[in-house]
């Protein structure tokens, strides 16, 4: 299967639209990162060993009612999809193809962040954070694509829901 498919919006754009509406964070440049087992080897090197920051996974996830989920949970938070669907009130849940993806999130496996909610406001997904992310000073997310991660504060990742109309629903996984 081949991903030769132009992004809604791109990394550049998403970050001249943080800096337009004032967002603080920091920005890095890396090697391209699919998965969390791939981001440990490099965290600590690239990103510092702070204990007070996490980092995240993304699950794009959909119900038997083709209604499409954003989960962002810390890295080693177990999800239990059945529990997690009961919390939200929706059928059972499942990962979401590749294609519907792009097509709800505008972005390649390996680039879901909260950021991909810029494209998902316009396609209906919900938000879904866990709990224990306001815990930590900082968060590192995705900007579209995964060869870059932004630092950034909850209060700050608020702000960006609030400009692009996402409302997040917080549950305690």
């Amino acid at each position: 299967m081949s991903y030769h498919l132009k992004l809604p919006i791109s990394s550049d754009y998403l970050l001249i639209l943080l800096n337009e509406w004032k967002i603080v964070y920091k920005h890095f440049t890396h090697k391209p990162l699919i998965s969390v087992k791939e981001s440990k080897l490099i965290q600590k090197k690239l990103f510092g060993d702070h204990k007070e920051n996490g980092h995240i996974k993304n699950l794009y996830l959909r119900d038997k009612k083709r209604n499409n989920i954003l989960l962002v949970a810390h890295q080693d938070a177990i999800v239990d999809l059945k529990s997690l669907a009961e919390k939200l009130k929706m059928g059972r849940l499942s990962f979401g193809s590749h294609e519907r993806l792009m097509e709800n999130l505008g972005v390649l496996p390996g680039a879901v962040s909260p950021f991909s909610m810029i494209n998902g406001v316009k396609r209906d997904v919900k938000l879904v954070l866990d709990n224990k992310l306001k815990s930590f000073k900082k968060i590192f997310a995705h900007p579209l694509e995964n060869n870059q991660t932004v630092e950034i504060s909850i209060d700050q990742l608020e702000i960006f829901f609030k400009k692009i109309s996402a409302t997040p629903i917080w549950v305690n996984l």
